[in-house]
């Protein structure tokens, strides 16, 4: 689909326009999403570009995601989607800014477009031009991965709490669910694998729109400059987010093996305790003519009592020793 923006008085104002139909000189905006082969190629001959294949944009080698051709700039950042769900996914974006036009080829709808797109209706200084439109676009994707850190950010906190929690005195002792803490340590660190990712592309991104031969406006160089300052700052900010997820997730594992730790030992002390028992009962339920009581009045009686002394004394015996 191929969608046409123009300034207007109030704002972005998108451009109605027939399939096919040539594009007008106004637009500055032509937003590529899921393209057909016809509107790639009314794009490409219109602008005297040339639009990347899906296959094209996924390519890492930075030769091919970024570079200059025509008197044109192409530049592509792997951008993270879905970030809502519970399986968020890395999609390739392409700007191309050639001359006053800008061009966006992709094959996802992440929320920071729809974002700008909403801003800029109503702000006319946000499109007045297509660098301006770029550095909005990029700005809005930054704010995105922003908000998946802070919500990373509050997760591991719920997550630390549940681990390293102590119960209060008086409150009755609540099992703890490890597995839900292990499900939302490992959905926290695939979103935080793919934040590192995009922002290492948009830092890759802006470093060489910086550099490029025909440099943009000297606002907009300004505002490129203090978004590289946040990428960088939380791509510092993600690592040490990373590294706090695995600690949290050793701790996790810890737990778990302190619980089952425990669970063994209450067994082995159980079994234990009922060893000796199950010795005399084993002795007096012999088949032999003659065992000692065994046709006595209180021989019933002394066999229990025997049985609970051997039981109770391994149990005041290892309390005294600390070892319960």
């Amino acid at each position: 689909m191929l969608t046409v923006y123009a300034p207007g008085p109030q704002g972005l104002r998108q451009l109605d326009r027939s399939v096919g139909a040539p594009i007008e000189e106004e637009a500055i905006w032509l937003d590529l999403l899921e393209p057909r082969i016809e509107e790639e190629r009314l794009v490409e001959t219109r602008l005297g570009v040339e639009v990347p294949t899906r296959e094209e944009m996924r390519e890492i080698e930075s030769s091919s995601r970024l570079y200059e051709d025509g008197g044109a700039l192409y530049l592509t950042a792997t951008v993270v989607t879905k970030l809502d769900s519970d399986l968020p996914e890395n999609a390739q974006i392409t700007f191309i800014l050639k001359g006053s036009r800008l061009v966006t080829n992709r094959y996802a709808d992440p929320l920071p477009f729809r974002r700008f797109v909403a801003f800029a209706e109503r702000h006319p200084a946000a499109c007045n031009s297509a660098p301006a439109i770029f550095v909005g676009l990029l700005e809005s994707i930054v704010n995105r991965i922003a908000d998946v850190i802070e919500r990373i950010s509050s997760d591991i906190d719920q997550s630390s709490a549940e681990v390293f929690g102590t119960q209060r005195k008086g409150t009755k002792a609540k099992a703890r669910d490890f597995r839900k803490v292990l499900q939302r340590i490992g959905q926290g660190g695939e979103l935080i694998a793919k934040a590192r990712e995009s922002l290492a592309s948009l830092s890759r991104l802006l470093a060489f729109v910086e550099q490029s031969t025909d440099p943009l406006p000297a606002d907009v160089q300004v505002r490129l400059q203090t978004l590289s300052k946040d990428v960088v700052a939380m791509s510092d900010h993600a690592g040490f987010l990373g590294t706090n997820l695995n600690f949290i997730l050793d701790a996790t594992l810890g737990m778990i093996n302190i619980d089952q730790n425990n669970i063994l030992k209450i067994f082995s002390v159980a079994t234990v305790f009922l060893l000796p028992p199950s010795v005399i009962a084993g002795i007096f339920g012999m088949n032999f003519a003659h065992m000692p009581g065994l046709q006595q009045p209180w021989g019933f009686g002394v066999a229990i009592a025997a049985m609970v002394v051997s039981a109770v004394g391994p149990y005041l015996w290892f309390r005294q020793r600390g070892w319960l």
